[in-house]
């Protein structure tokens, strides 16, 4: 069940609809696409000597060129790796040589820089559209491979916040799955509708590529490659009926830019990789209307384990409206979720505890790592390490990481709970709430804080919300949180700071 079958078949069949596009333009049909998709893997084969099963890496930007060598490696029977073109050089080449990879296609001016940390046993870069790449477009075009379901399709690399990041084994029967999930609960998708690619193609937004190619859709690619509000408007204009995937902090800089943008030609915004608070939530909905869904997944189980639909975002007018904003949403149809406590005992609604979950979506296990596969995998079960509930009606409510929990006094403490009311104030701009060692308290709450608002106010406005325990005993003013490259905060970076600036306080 190979996944270059749907490139192919829709090349055959619908050769003249387009396929991708740049910027406001359409680049190619469906047509051109399989036959240089298939030229390209009969280079792979041919003239560099990879056999099925084998790694490419793709180090790029987002661009039309990404699709045409990702699908050629799939044609191939070769395995994808691609990694986050704007991580450091050293962590490029930990992923190269921990993936076993052998042959990088990187943009241009990435290249050096992974050259100089290639491991051992790499043979190849090629450089996306300079002479070399545009030579391999020559070859002798090849049948796709076929590849049984379980045949690993995409080695997604978690990011790494800490320790080194694992190699998640996506298979074809998972992003197949994937796949069908995602056009069928969150984004429906005729022929010719469009998917705009500001997030990375590296993770979140390149999963959905194969469900437009499924759906017979457009991908297209910013001219800039990435995340430009302004550009993001003028071509959801050129676009009509496109969708686009994107992390709550990009959705926030889309709410605040002053930009024009005729929210009746988006399709869907769908937000991941971290809870959007409520606030955030309920600006973007009166921008741009009923056109937000919400997914909630891992890398693991990419983008695939709760959906907030479209239709419950927009009902205003149900009695729990709020509540379900607040929530990831309800579970896939194709996926069992649970909430368990330490003996992965199932809870019942309204109690919190880890997040399981098990079906079609989840990976195979971690690349090269039998420990880490087991205890994620127990008993045949994704094991998320992220703490939530459901409500009675099946809603799935994210507290935090389970590294994240504050036990204060014995009580436990959900950040998120206080950046949810801290974030009401007109003043915060951003917020993210850790726990600090107390000897009398185990831990105590602190908030770090983006923006200018007297503590007095903030903590007024918890104590009118929030049981007192869990108020802030300190917050501490920054101009700017920590953050990876795909958005999410680094609260570990942020107790190591916080834990810093304690030290010479601790020594008085």
């Amino acid at each position: 069940m190979n996944l270059a079958l749907w490139l192919h078949r829709a090349g055959l069949a619908d050769a003249d609809r387009p396929a991708l596009g740049q910027g406001d333009r359409v680049l190619r049909s469906y047509g051109e696409v399989a036959g240089r998709v298939a030229r390209l893997a009969g280079a792979l084969t041919g003239r560099f000597g990879l056999t099925p099963g084998e790694r490419v890496a793709i180090a790029a930007k987002n661009s039309p060129d990404y699709v045409e060598v990702l699908y050629a490696i799939w044609h191939a029977g070769l395995a994808a790796v691609p990694v986050n073109a704007k991580l450091h050089g050293a962590e490029l080449g930990y992923i190269l040589e921990h993936s076993g990879t052998r042959v990088c296609f990187a943009s241009a001016g990435l290249d050096g820089e992974i050259a100089l940390h290639a491991p051992l046993g790499f043979e190849r870069m090629v450089v996306i559209g300079s002479a070399a790449y545009e030579a391999l477009l020559t070859a002798d075009p090849i049948a796709v491979e076929p590849r049984a379901p379980g045949d690993l399709a995409w080695l997604f690399y978690t990011s790494g916040t800490t320790g080194r990041p694992k190699g998640a084994m996506l298979t074809h029967k998972v992003l197949a799955a994937a796949s069908e999930a995602y056009a069928t609960e969150v984004d429906s998708v005729a022929p010719g509708d469009p998917i705009l690619h500001a997030a990375p193609m590296s993770h979140g937004s390149g999963l959905y590529i194969p469900a437009h190619v499924m759906r017979r859709g457009v991908n297209v690619a910013p001219e800039s490659g990435g995340f430009e509000p302004e550009e993001i408007f003028r071509l959801m204009r050129a676009w009509p009926r496109t969708s686009m995937f994107a992390a709550p902090t990009m959705v926030k800089r889309l709410v605040e830019c002053p930009a024009d943008c005729d929210a009746g030609g988006i399709r869907t915004i769908i937000w991941g990789g971290a809870p959007m608070y409520v606030e955030d939530a309920l600006a973007a909905l009166d921008r741009f209307g009923p056109r937000l869904a919400q997914i909630y997944g891992q890398g693991e189980s990419p983008m695939t384990i709760t959906v907030l639909s479209k239709a419950d975002i927009a009902s205003r007018d149900h009695p729990r409206w709020r509540e379900r904003l607040a929530s990831a949403g309800r579970p896939f149809a194709g996926i069992e979720v649970r909430v368990v406590d330490a003996e992965d005992r199932m809870l019942p609604a309204g109690e919190a505890g880890e997040i399981i979950c098990r079906g079609d979506t989840v990976m195979a296990g971690y690349w090269q790592n039998p420990e880490a596969s087991a205890a994620t995998l127990k008993g045949g079960w994704l094991h998320t390490g992220d703490v939530g509930a459901f409500d009675a009606d099946g809603y799935l409510t994210l507290m935090d990481r389970s590294k994240d929990l504050i036990i204060s006094g014995g009580s436990n403490i959900y950040p998120r709970e206080v950046e949810e009311v801290l974030l009401r104030h007109p003043g915060v701009r951003e917020v993210s709430v850790i726990g600090r060692p107390d000897r009398e308290w185990g831990e105590v709450v602190v908030a770090y804080v983006v923006g200018q608002a007297p503590a007095a106010e903030l903590d007024a406005l918890c104590l009118s919300s929030i049981a007192r325990f869990k108020r802030p005993k300190d917050y501490v003013f920054i101009e700017v949180l920590p953050k990876n490259n795909y958005g999410k905060i680094l609260k570990t970076e942020l107790r190591e700071t916080d834990a810093r600036q304690q030290a010479p306080r601790a020594g008085r």
